[in-house]
Parts: C-alpha cells; structure tokens; sequence
C-alpha cells in the first residue's frame, strides 16, 4: 500500500485493497465521535459501501452484523454504545429532490449521532458548513487488481484526528500490525482510547493516549494535573506496568510502543471485567476476594519512588526515568476540592463560596494527617471496570490490573477503599465488612505485622475523600464535559460518604456535609438508578477518567 500526499487536512494512499479498505474504515470507527459527518464519495463500484459497512461493523463491535446497502430504503440505522448511527446512501434522489431528502431524516439525524453518507452531493445545499466532517474518496484504478486509491479530507473538527489515524497507521504498519482488524472497546470517561487489534484468533490492545494539554493554572501558580500527580503520557503506565509484573502482579505486557506519539499495543486480557460479570449476576464477594487477596499481598511492597526502564525500542534516546509521587497533601486536598468547584456548581448553579472553601479545606487538612506519609502502592482506580478475571490463571494473579499510570505512594487502605466501595456498582456494607476482614486475615497470613484498627480508620477517611472527590468528578463530567449519564451514580456516591462519616475521627467532617449540603442537595433532582449492566455494555475494559476515578 503506497502512500501519497499527507498533512493535517488531507492523507492519501495508493494501491490500496478490499482488505485495506476495511482497515482504514476500522481506524476511522476508532476516532469518530458524536455529531461526525462522513462523506463517502466516488463512482459506483468505488467501494464506499464497503467503507461503510466495516466502519459500522467495528463501532457496533459485531462484525457479522449485516451492514446492507441503503439504495432503496435510503437510510439505514444502526446502535453503538457511543452513539446512534445513520448511513445514507442518496444514489437515488435525483436533481438533489427536496422533498425527498427531507423525507431522509437526515436534517434530524445530522449532529445526533454519527452520520455516513454516499453520494453526499446530492445533498450538498443541506450539508454545506457542516462541522465535523471528514470526506473519504475512493477511486478504483484501471488495472484490473481491485486495487483503489482513498483520500482522506478533513474539516476543522477532524484535522486533528486525521492527522492522529496517519499516525496510528504508520505505528501498526512498523510494528507488524497494520493487517489486524480494529475493534473499537468501549472505555468510559478518559480522553484515551482503545482498540482490539486482531488476526488469526489472536488478540492484543492498542491504546491511543497522545499527551493531553495540561488545564490552566491553579492557586500556586500550578495546574490540577501537576497538583494531583496525574500522568501526562504513557511513560508511567509503561514503567509501572513492567515493575508491577516484576513483582507478580498481573499487569499487561507491553508488545510495542511510540513513547512521543502516546502510542502502545499491549496484551489483551480479554472481557471478563469484573463490573460485566456482576451486573451478569455473578457473586460480588467471590469475584473480589481474589482482588482483595492481590492488593494484602501488595501492602507489602514497597513502592519505588523511581522506575527506569529501557526506552530504545519506544523511540527515546536512553533510559526513560518515572517518578511515583507521594499521595501527599496537596494532592488529596485538590481532589476533595473538586467538590466545592464542581458538584456545589451543580446543586447551587454557582462555585461554593471562598469562605466556604477555605473552611473544608482546613477541615480536611486536619482530617488526613493519619493517611500521610505510606509508602505502599496506590494504584488509584483499582475497580470494576479496571480488574479483570483472568481464566487461565491461578492465585492473585488470576486478576488482571488495568489503568494504574496514575499510581501513587502512599496508604494502602485507598485502593481497597475503591475496590470495597465501587462508585459504578453497589456494594453493600455487610459484603464490605466481609471483604474487608478477608483482607486481614491474608494480610496476618502473609505475616504482616499492621495495626487493623488504624487501618480501618484509614480506610474510613479514604473513603469518604474518594467519595467526595467522585463527586466532584461526575459532577464536572456532566457540566463540563457533556456527560449527565455519571449523574446516575451520585446517590450511591452519597451512600459510601454517609458510611464512611460515621467514623469517629470524621465528626468535624460530617457537621459540615449536614450543614452545608444537606439532604435536599444531595442528588440531582429526578436522578434514578440506572441499570448497571449499561455500564459495562461495550467490549472492555477503558480506563475511567483522569483524576483517580
């Protein structure tokens, strides 16, 4: 497969085959977004069907979901977990029938989901200005091979995202993947991005996590990412995934990598994410004592303060040195403060007042000082939807760890906390309880000499400052970013802080939730439960979002 002319509006490759054809539609499946318009242009026989169909196929995630042409009903519907998808095929409508284009549907459809339409310029007084659109052309040569020649074109809104799909075609073609089907994975709040990369019946993971621009700057001078020791590349994830398998935890291997491009393949664990299995019906307690069992036999480690690892075959120059911050105070008081920023702005409309502000910040300050200064691993989003069941193993490793490039040193009763107390699902408190003397009894067993009774009031502050931090997460996912679905979660969210408060180091704490937010600011209206196997419905397993959740 040859390539032409590229640049950020414009990629072209020469010489390209059915097959081809179907990976590149893959690629775009992975980038598109709600509100895409995709224009598939050319003469009959083109290839544009064939386009259509995979792209559909792998954002749908089935690839022997019957993807017909739409000639005669001009439009055909299809359901993603991202979004609705509509393919339009206007060979049919001729002089651009006014009349009959509104009878489409696609005035409505456009900026409602994700659009494909052939023979768009039948259209084109409808579509003119459209944003964000990327057109694909395809020419068949005449040398009788099949072979055809795909230019990409983007609009504004996709120039960044072409320029990232030539990316990730180079890197799979270098590294020996560039035939392997892509199937998009449903992830969940993260700017990241996922693919299941396969061929022959075997399967591995793409990620694509290019560097993301750090927000504006805070009180100090410094941003919430630099404050709360959030990765801001792959880097980490690459190194502490290689000293978490030193140490027999089962972390993903990492096949290959573009450290600059935030580009890696990793093993794939395959779909048996915890979260999916429970919202299936499987037992919460069983399908976690194995999760608890790993994190007791952690709590043992040490974590380094320094990882390096050889970055050569990544594309560095050298060795590639990480830090693993301290889970210090700075960055668990920028987290709770995410509650006076954003969730007080959801129930007020407002930001919460500086003095308010000010007096859950000591409150807090005061609050955390037995949680300083641990030197366990933290890995930070150690979950449901994070943890998968791994069938072909035994013992703690038979759990496989996802999303750690966050990870921290620090108290290890944090990510029991996020495991026991799981903002995605319920986990009752008599189950919690069970779970967490299960934990003592491995940690005894390991021949841990710990007191369990600071370790409970460490947990039970833990607790209540993820709790918090969540929502002001899910709040800011909702306001800011376009997400209400994470409202669903706030009063379960409200249920583990309540849990926690009841500790008695947390008085001062729980007087100021009962005075400043009390029962009537304590959901969002009309917010109902949602039904959880929705949110495990995709192919698995994307990290959360940044922020630790």
């Amino acid at each position: 497969m040859g390539s032409g002319e590229t640049g950020r509006e414009t990629w072209r490759l020469d010489g390209v085959d059915e097959t081809g054809v179907a990976r590149l539609a893959e690629l775009v499946a992975l980038l598109a977004r709600v509100g895409d318009l995709i224009l598939l242009e050319g003469e009959l026989g083109a290839g544009k069907t064939t386009f259509a169909r995979w792209l559909v196929r792998a954002a749908v995630g089935d690839r022997s979901l019957d993807v017909a042409s739409p000639s005669f009903p001009l439009v055909l519907g299809y359901s993603a977990a991202r979004f609705q998808i509509d393919h339009f095929d206007l060979y049919r409508l001729e002089n651009a029938d006014a009349r009959a284009l509104a009878e489409t549907g696609l005035e409505d459809a456009l900026g409602r989901g994700l659009v494909l339409i052939e023979w768009p310029e039948r259209a084109a007084h409808m579509l003119a200005g459209h944003e964000p659109t990327l057109t694909v052309r395809l020419v068949a040569t005449p040398d009788g091979e099949n072979l055809r020649s795909v230019m990409f074109v983007a609009g504004a809104g996709w120039r960044a995202r072409l320029e990232r799909a030539r990316l990730v075609h180079g890197f799979l073609a270098r590294h020996g993947y560039g035939g392997h089907r892509i199937d998009y994975l449903q992830g969940d709040a993260s700017p990241r991005g996922y693919g299941r990369l396969s061929v022959d019946g075997a399967s591995v993971i793409l990620m694509n996590a290019p560097r993301q621009p750090d927000g504006p700057p805070l009180a100090g001078g410094r941003t919430y990412s630099a404050i709360a020791h959030l990765a801001e590349d792959v880097r980490p994830f690459v190194a502490i995934a290689m000293e978490l398998r030193r140490q027999g935890v089962a972390a993903p291997e990492i096949l290959a990598g573009d450290l600059d491009a935030g580009l890696l393949v990793i093993e794939d664990f395959g779909d048996r994410v915890l979260g999916r299995e429970i919202a299936a019906g499987a037992d919460i307690a069983a399908l976690y004592r194995p999760a608890v069992e790993l994190l007791a036999r952690l709590a043992g480690v040490r974590a380094p303060a320094r990882i390096t690892f050889a970055g050569e075959a990544m594309g560095s120059d050298g060795p590639v040195e990480v830090v693993i911050p301290d889970y210090d105070e700075g960055a668990l008081l920028a987290e709770v403060d995410l509650l006076c920023e954003w969730y007080w702005r959801l129930v007020t409309g407002a930001p919460a007042p500086v003095d308010k502000r000010e007096e859950f910040s000591a409150i807090w300050r005061r609050a955390l000082r037995p949680v300083l200064g641990g030197e366990s691993w933290v890995l930070r989003d150690y979950h449901s939807p994070n943890l998968v069941l791994l069938d072909d193993r035994r013992g703690a490793p038979r759990i496989g760890v996802l999303d750690f490039q966050d990870a921290l040193r620090g108290s290890p009763a944090y990510d029991l906390v996020s495991l026991t107390q799981d903002a995605r699902l319920d986990v009752p408190g008599d189950v919690e309880e069970m779970l967490l003397q299960d934990y003592r009894r491995e940690r005894l067993r390991l021949g841990h000499d710990f007191d369990w009774e600071e370790f409970r009031r460490q947990h039970a502050i833990l607790g209540a400052q993820r709790a918090t931090k969540i929502l002001g997460i899910f709040a800011r996912l909702a306001l800011r970013d376009a997400k209400p679905q994470y409202l669903a979660h706030l009063p379960r969210i409200w249920r583990y802080l309540l849990r926690n408060l009841g500790c008695s180091r947390l008085g001062e704490l729980s007087t100021w939730y009962d005075r400043e937010l009390a029962v009537a600011a304590r959901g969002t209206g009309n917010i109902t439960q949602t039904d959880p196997a929705a949110n495990y419905g995709g192919l698995p397993p994307g990290p959360s979002t940044r922020g630790g959740e």
